[in-house]
């Protein structure tokens, strides 16, 4: 029996399961939002929320003694600098007036390979919205484009190829036009004398 036994083991050995929460943790605090499946994430918000909370406690303080403490705490966990240097100047202060509850879980669906329950999980405030990254990243791109030699080349071979189009959807339209005209003037002009099969008026 499991008497006061806690956490899931989610099917790892400790190192496995401890090396897998720090990944995410650091890839959560990085980016703001992570999706994985429900079981992993519900481990993941108690582990990334000790983590804040010791950066709240380091900043909070003031001193330089308490807050070297703290991100040698955080540093243990996340060995990522640049990560712990965003917890501690970006992230931290803005949930300083906040007693906890920094994590966000929102069920996503199903995971089409094995049907596992999926999970987005973000940093409050940090609200993730993919179709504006979709946005950017169109907009980055046709800037890119814009900017190289290859892709001046190839918006002044697009404006060719538009212009190309234009003016033989232009002849075809002038070309109809002079044969319905053609064929309206020999309409006319054969109606005022048939001759039969004989040749005869």
């Amino acid at each position: 029996m499991r008497h006061r036994v806690a956490n899931r083991k989610l099917g790892r050995v400790t190192e496995h399961r401890i090396a897998m929460l720090r990944n995410q943790a650091q890839a959560l605090l990085q980016y703001g939002h992570i999706e994985t499946t429900v079981p992993k994430a519900k481990e993941l918000r108690p582990f990334v929320e000790r983590l804040i909370t010791l950066a709240k406690r380091g900043i909070a303080d003031g001193g330089e003694g308490r807050a070297l403490t703290a991100r040698r705490e955080v540093l243990r966990d996340i060995p990522n600098r640049e990560t712990v240097s965003k917890l501690f100047t970006d992230i931290a202060p803005r949930y300083a007036s906040r007693p906890g509850g920094y994590t966000r879980l929102l069920r996503i669906g199903y995971r089409q390979g094995d049907s596992a329950e999926v999970a987005l999980v973000e940093l409050l405030g940090f609200e993730f919205d993919p179709k504006a990254k979709a946005a950017k990243d169109e907009k980055d791109d046709k800037t890119a484009k814009s900017k190289s030699v290859g892709g001046r080349l190839k918006a002044a071979a697009d404006r060719f190829r538009a212009k190309r189009t234009a003016g033989v959807a232009e002849g075809e339209v002038a070309a109809t036009e002079t044969k319905s005209q053609a064929r309206a003037a020999a309409r006319k002009g054969s109606s005022g004398g048939r001759r039969g099969p004989s040749g005869n008026k």
